[in-house]
């Protein structure tokens, strides 16, 4: 609203869309008012514009119900939902994100400045040691498990951890970071985009890069193997002692061929290195954002990004302590360490740029829109090929028997749904 006046102590301002002046406060004596209203919005049939003060002030003359001089504090900077609306807003990397019947007219108003937050950085930095045990015990569990109890990668215990990680790798990949990334692009602060297909063009970006990746991988391993034949036999590991306490684990990877051909371990490394590449980019954004939302949504989504951080854990740590045993116990350990020290990181991170960051600004939203997609296509390739059909259409699962392939579809499902269940909040 511009061209503010004050007549007879009345201020008078002109709506954006042209009508004629309305009434907007009352001018007292000495008192200073501005010339203009900004980041002027509805909340059900009643019209705000933020005040002076830094508080939305009510339009009496652009409302039909005027029974509230001021909107008060029923809307936060981290969560809206007004007493007279179904209107829903939360947050996604800081930006305000809308359901709701008046959720068009709300984000219509949204100013796209950093806006001040509270931070209790105590509790930030407690919050930064949980979240790096919670991750170190999910993804170093299937790990320890494995190495120490000496148990299957086939067994029923280890296909339900295996399992359950699928279906929360396929989850984070379509429901977390997929539909974040178009909420983001679809951002009011973004503009309106020239190609609609932005987010899902990128995820199926990552998604070819991933299979560039393994494919040009497994060519130059094949070439390798070809000069030195001695090298690649498989019967090494199992003259030495190595092999034979698993294999199960043996068959397992000789199915994963998609066609009989035995791979070896650099394959499998390949293809969780994919993997983790893919759940790294994203986690180190989850440690920037959590820490970064202020104080009074800070507690709901924190404890959201424990589960989250413990489902890709163990969905990580099955597919570590899964690899070849020819495998190095310290380099899955590294693999392990690397994912459980990376969401602490960001959050560290973001205690650093918490003062600066703006998640409303059109860089960064593009910037993690865009990497959210990336992650999203690198982990549907991995989910989908490495994951579900290697295990259900090629590895043990594909002849095991009814009660074993109950307990594992199980396990999938449940991880897909409990992980598309955080999805609601983080």
């Amino acid at each position: 609203m511009t061209s503010c006046t004050i007549q007879d102590s009345v201020q008078y301002c002109t709506p954006q869309y042209s009508i004629p002046a309305v009434p907007v406060a009352t001018a007292s004596a000495g008192a200073s008012l501005p010339g203009s209203y900004t980041g002027c919005h509805t909340h059900g049939e009643e019209t705000f514009c933020v005040g002076p003060n830094g508080e939305d002030l009510l339009i009496k003359a652009l409302s039909p119900n005027d029974e509230h001089d001021e909107h008060g504090d029923e809307h936060g900077d981290e969560h809206d939902e007004h007493k007279g609306s179904k209107e829903n807003c939360h947050f996604h990397a800081g930006v305000e994100h809308c359901t709701g019947s008046s959720a068009g007219a709300s984000t219509s108003g949204l100013s796209c400045a950093r806006r001040q937050r509270d931070y209790n950085i105590p509790l930030r930095i407690g919050a930064t040691f949980t979240i790096l045990i919670a991750s170190a015990i999910a993804v170093f569990g299937p790990i320890f498990l494995k190495q120490f109890t000496k148990i299957s990668t086939t067994s029923t215990t280890f296909t339900i951890i295996k399992q359950f990680g699928t279906g929360v790798i396929i989850a984070t990949a379509y429901v977390h970071l997929l539909t974040h990334a178009q909420l983001l692009f679809g951002s009011d602060c973004v503009g309106d985009l020239d190609y609609e297909g932005t987010a899902t063009a990128i995820a199926m970006a990552g998604a070819f890069l991933s299979f560039s990746l393994e494919y040009l991988g497994a060519r130059f391993i094949a070439r390798r193997r070809a000069k030195n034949p001695l090298a690649a036999s498989p019967s090494a590991s199992v003259v030495d002692g190595k092999g034979a306490e698993d294999d199960d684990t043996a068959i397992a990877h000789a199915g994963h061929a998609h066609g009989g051909v035995t791979p070896g371990g650099k394959e499998d490394k390949l293809s969780v290195a994919v993997m983790e590449i893919g759940i790294i980019f994203h986690s180190i954004l989850i440690g920037i954002t959590l820490v970064v939302a202020g104080d009074s949504g800070f507690t709901t989504l924190f404890i959201v990004i424990i589960f989250h951080q413990m489902f890709e854990g163990l969905a990580l740590g099955a597919r570590i302590a899964s690899l070849p045993t020819d495998t190095r116990l310290l380099t899955k350990l590294f693999m392990g360490l690397a994912f459980a020290t990376i969401t602490p990181i960001g959050m560290a991170i973001g205690i650093g740029v918490r003062n600066e960051f703006n998640g409303n600004d059109k860089a960064t939203i593009i910037a993690l829109a865009t990497l959210d997609a990336l992650s999203a296509g690198v982990l549907v390739w991995v989910a989908l090929v490495e994951m579900w059909v290697a295990d259900w259409l090629y590895g043990d699962l594909k002849n095991s028997g009814v009660w074993k392939t109950t307990i594992a579809m199980g396990a999938l499902v449940a991880g897909m749904v409990l992980m598309g269940l955080l999805g609601k909040w983080a």
